[in-house]
């Protein structure tokens, strides 16, 4: 599960789309003797562009409602009783107007000792700000608010479109690398097995293909995440905005509880991590943020 944790559920949710669009294909171009039009380039090209961004189209439409089963976020109703959750709410509201967003996102919280928290959503009009109870326990008021600063910024930046815009591309390459290596391996195995090879190396081609095509889509998640810390800055303040990083940082140096439900993709934060697991982390080091966010003009 620490493997999920570093993708994000946004590349898993793909992934699981991408397999079964493999899936339903391969049996149904079987049945309709459609399967011998994989060998000819252009239309697997244009096969692939067609259910490559469309996979990845699905995968944020979904996105609210994966996370909310995912993580069990609770919605908070704006003129909830409590005063804590209602002045959550209303700085929410207040930095998205801030933001000038079309609407005012919905605002929720799911029980974590992560100290963390997420935007999420298809569209600037239709988005959800997500904090965990790690956070609201462990961070001030000006600290939570830069962070709710940050995320507010993903929405108005766009993120999460041109995110699915990479993925798409992405799952098109993977998609096409698949079947030409899937058609390479069938050829040479006897006629009556063939089928079934090409079957089993298709599928097996989408997740690795996708999984390394995550490199791609996470490094472009680790530079969103400079733009969202300046977001968080204007909208906020830049102290605010550093406080919490430094929160952060102070928090991730104390042992915290294995979390195997976080949404890599989607958080303020994530655990440094070096070597070739670096390639897989979604947000760059929080020393390295810091010291950006304090040499940008604002």
């Amino acid at each position: 599960m620490a493997f999920f944790k570093r993708i994000g559920l946004f590349v898993l949710t793909n992934v699981l789309v991408m397999v079964t669009i493999g899936i339903v294909w391969s049996i149904v171009s079987h049945f309709l003797g459609l399967a011998g039009l994989n060998s000819y380039i252009p239309f697997l090209m244009a096969f692939c562009l067609v259910w490559g961004m469309g996979g990845a189209f699905i995968s944020l439409l979904m996105s609210k409602w994966m996370t909310k089963m995912f993580h069990g976020v609770q919605i908070i109703d704006p003129q909830n009783q409590n005063p804590e959750l209602r002045s959550l709410v209303n700085t929410v509201h207040e930095l998205a107007r801030r933001a000038k967003l079309p609407k005012m996102p919905e605002v929720g919280i799911y029980e974590s000792p992560d100290v963390n928290a997420f935007a999420t959503g298809p569209s600037k009009g239709n988005a959800l700000v997500a904090v965990s109870t790690g956070l609201l326990q462990r961070m001030s008021k000006d600290e939570v608010e830069g962070v709710l600063g940050h995320e507010v910024a993903h929405i108005a930046n766009g993120d999460m479109v041109t995110m699915t815009l990479i993925q798409g591309i992405v799952n098109a390459f993977a998609m096409f690398f698949s079947r030409i290596l899937a058609g390479l391996v069938a050829s040479n195995v006897d006629e009556k097995f063939r089928e079934i090879v090409r079957f089993a190396v298709t599928i097996l081609g989408d997740i690795a293909f996708t999984m390394l095509g995550s490199i791609v889509v996470n490094y472009y998640s680790r530079k969103r995440e400079f733009r969202a810390d300046i977001g968080g800055a204007k909208f906020a303040s830049r102290e605010k905005m550093i406080a919490a990083l430094r929160k952060l940082q102070a928090a991730y140096e104390l042992p915290i509880p294995a979390d195997d439900t976080a949404t890599g993709t989607l958080k303020i934060s994530n655990r440094d991590k070096g070597g070739l697991a670096g390639l897989f982390m979604t947000h760059p080091r929080l020393e390295d943020r810091i010291d950006a966010l304090q040499r940008a003009r604002i």
